[in-house]
């Protein structure tokens, strides 16, 4: 897929890919994404690890390992693995790389491992750290799932080389408790609006090396690896949110031309919800991460709540506009949207006292000028914003059509819901006429594609009409 650009209603040239722009505009937006976190259900895993390739968003093929689900094709990032707190987790790994591979869970506790084929273990040379498997070879491990959170489980082996080449993923443990990251109700979310956002980077010469040093191997060995005396500093050039570049991160999930790299990272809410995101920073360079259109509240971190000692939900919550990200870092922060306090009406609406409140007249019901309500709202409608607000026109001239620069998430008007005038062709992703708002690594160096900007760890949360559905 050649990279052009990636929203022209940001004010950037160019023209979205008929593929993308046809996954946009039928998938995303018309409420197909995944809402909660896609993954695979446990406790009982079983993965293999394999080489594949995984597509940058300008075109280019990287060589990857990666884990997978058995019987499937490698996939970046790893398939997120979902289970109950409390559970007995099992994962068996099946390794069918040319070196040794292993897997460690941070964050868990007692875990162990063991080989129906006593021969296919080996102890790690560098410590305790994790049992490894050799090539050809089946490894099991279980840990009981202690504590709910957010965390990552990733290669222990040569980490240097395999987490970069891919064998890296999240582990989320929820609790008993639906819609809440912790047992806790200030860590609540909207039923269904939860989303999980890996970053990550890669150097394209280290994978290249990796791939010709194996297409040398002559005598397969499991003790081979990979030789990274001259790789040099370390030099990214591609950044990732749930294995894909910018714009490819709003791309339908599963979509078809990204075989190896089925998650995307589209955010989508309803004005009022209240949405979890599991950021995790899964590279080796700090990751600020920003979320545009509102703050957060970070209320755990590494799996654990933020909260004094004694004290039941947390109390010590963080209030975020860039999370920080810190290499190997998980975050649960909250995120909401609500119109409130705009000053003026987000839908456009108007009201006229002398007529019946409907759809199109006094949609959020009528007030008295000492703000009392009196008439109540369209049934079904809630409204999300400050009755002082309600039948406010935007406090701004809106520039004339030919003033405006039109890209293909523009619905013609700046209220939500409501269409308005554009030209022919424009605005074609944006069909429902939500709010799109940007979230992205505030490092600028890292929303590139191999160094043409836009790209990279970039994304968008898009906020949806209340009519709109959104799927879980």
């Amino acid at each position: 897929m050649k990279l052009r650009t990636i929203i022209e209603s940001l004010g950037l040239l160019g023209g979205l890919t008929p593929t993308l722009l046809a996954g946009i505009a039928t998938g995303l937006l018309a409420g197909t994404a995944h809402a909660r976190v896609p993954g695979v259900n446990g406790p009982n895993f079983n993965l293999e690890a394999k080489p594949g390739f995984i597509s940058a968003a300008d075109g280019i093929s990287l060589y990857n390992w990666g884990f997978g689900v058995a019987g499937s094709s490698m996939q970046y990032p790893a398939p997120t693995l979902i289970v109950n707190q409390g559970a007995a987790v099992s994962v068996t790994l099946t390794n069918q790389l040319p070196m040794r591979t292993s897997i460690v869970f941070p964050g868990q506790s007692s875990v162990t491992a063991s080989c129906a084929v006593p021969a296919h273990c080996v102890a790690s040379p560098i410590g305790q750290l994790t049992t490894e498997v050799v090539p050809g070879g089946t490894i099991t491990y279980t840990f009981p799932a202690t504590n709910a959170g957010t965390y990552t489980y990733h290669s222990g082996t040569q980490m240097d080389v395999q987490v970069e080449l891919g064998l890296a993923g999240a582990l989320i443990v929820r609790p008993a408790t639906a819609n809440q990251a912790y047992e806790a109700p200030e860590t609540a979310f909207s039923p269904g609006r939860e989303y999980l956002l890996l970053l990550s980077e890669m150097d394209p010469a280290r994978h290249q090396s990796v791939h010709d040093q194996v297409a040398a191997i002559t005598a397969p060995s499991a003790d081979w690896r990979v030789n990274t005396a001259g790789w040099g500093a370390y030099a990214p050039r591609y950044w990732f949110i749930n294995g894909r570049n910018s714009p490819d991160t709003l791309a339908n999930a599963d979509a078809p031309e990204l075989p190896n790299q089925p998650y995307n990272a589209l955010v989508q809410m309803h004005p009022g919800n209240s949405v979890l995101l599991r950021v995790i920073n899964m590279g080796r360079d700090l990751h600020p991460f920003h979320h545009h259109g509102n703050n957060t509240w970070t209320v755990a971190r590494d799996g654990r709540m933020l909260k004094s000692p004694g004290s039941v939900g947390p109390d010590l919550a963080q209030n975020d506009f860039t999370l920080r990200m810190i290499p190997g870092q998980t975050v649960d922060a909250i995120f909401r949207w609500s119109g409130a306090g705009l000053n003026w009406d987000m839908y456009g609406d108007t009201c006229n006292a002398a007529l019946a409140v409907s759809a199109t007249n006094c949609r959020s019901g009528k007030y008295d000028a000492t703000g009392a309500q009196t008439a109540p709202p369209v049934a079904g409608f809630v409204p999300t914003q400050k009755p002082s607000d309600f039948y406010k026109r935007l406090p701004v001239r809106l520039p004339a059509e030919l003033e405006l620069t039109y890209g293909e998430m523009f619905s013609g008007s700046p209220y939500l819901g409501s269409p308005g005038a554009r030209p022919v062709g424009a605005g074609l992703a944006n069909t429902s006429r939500g709010y799109f708002h940007m979230m992205h690594s505030h490092n600028e160096k890292e929303i590139i594609n191999d160094g043409v900007f836009p790209g990279g760890m970039m994304t968008m949360v898009l906020i949806q009409p209340p009519t709109v559905p959104i799927s879980e």
